[in-house]
């Protein structure tokens, strides 16, 4: 299975940047996992909301030209689905048995998804209500793809 992440900006911190390749590092096993990071635009402070929706019209129209071709987008978004590790799980298996070999997850910036962006998915997936900075959902999302993979073959996960 194919996996492409779909990111806002990179990975500034050394911090998350280790626990990123951490999680590339033991995905490799298990899925081709690529990452493509789109140019963050930054919004002043206090930005009006019109200035920030175009900032979100300009990075979304670089996230659609980086989805491949052929794979099911999926964004994250706090008003998407919400799913259990063992459901999600058991997601990505079904998209494995319905044939469907190349699924791409994206990840908006710091103003979020633009509209046609959230329209051009084929849904959306939370992980809670909680607001989560992009950078840390990039590795959230990486340890949850890890961890279903280990459910799917029921390997241990660390305690």
């Amino acid at each position: 299975m194919k996996i492409t992440i779909i990111a806002v900006g990179n990975l500034r911190e050394t911090y998350f940047r280790a626990a990123a390749e951490e999680y590339l590092k033991r995905l490799s096993p298990y899925a081709q996992v690529a990452v493509v990071e789109v140019a963050e635009e930054t919004a002043p402070l206090g930005a009006s909301p019109a200035s920030e929706a175009k900032l979100r019209e300009k990075e979304g129209q670089q996230i659609l030209k980086a989805v491949p071709a052929g794979s099911l987008a999926l964004v994250l978004a706090i008003e998407g689905r919400q799913h259990s590790s063992e459901q999600f799980a058991a997601w990505l298996e079904q998209q494995r048995l319905i044939g469907r070999s190349h699924i791409s997850f994206i990840i908006g910036g710091s103003t979020g998804l633009s509209e046609q962006v959230k329209a051009q998915s084929a849904g959306q997936i939370s992980f809670g209500a909680l607001t989560l900075p992009h950078q840390l959902a990039r590795i959230v999302l990486l340890e949850q793809i890890y961890r279903a993979f280990r459910i799917l073959r029921n390997e241990p996960y660390h305690k």
